[in-house]
């Protein structure tokens, strides 16, 4: 990541029964999401304790935020998110600041 973020897309979420067609529609929303102009990278966590997991986007501003969630693969994953999902929490954040190595962890692949 070359230009600090300005918002942040958390999506965390109970992990259920992980599907091959979950994988291939994950991995199509991950790839077509870096293409975004305004993509600026990513990261992921899962707790094997909790079996909670984590993804977050970067993002340059909101409009490339709004693309990614007007997806159409997007909207498809939503509408069957309870085959794979249960409960699960969207936060959307203003980033203020950053501080250390700003890249730090994040993957980018433009």
């Amino acid at each position: 990541m070359t230009t600090t973020p300005k918002y942040s897309s958390t999506f965390i979420f109970e992990t259920k029964d992980l599907t091959d067609e979950f994988h291939r529609i994950d991995s199509e929303i991950a790839t077509r999401a870096r293409q975004i102009p305004g993509f600026l990278g990513e990261e992921a966590w899962h707790n094997e304790g909790t079996g909670l997991h984590a993804e977050v986007y970067y993002w340059a501003d909101m409009d490339a935020l709004r693309q990614l969630v007007g997806m159409d693969t997007h909207r498809i994953a939503k509408a069957r998110s309870g085959e794979w999902l249960g409960e699960y929490r969207v936060v959307i954040s203003e980033v203020q600041s950053v501080y250390g190595n700003p890249v730090l962890g994040l993957e980018h692949r433009p």
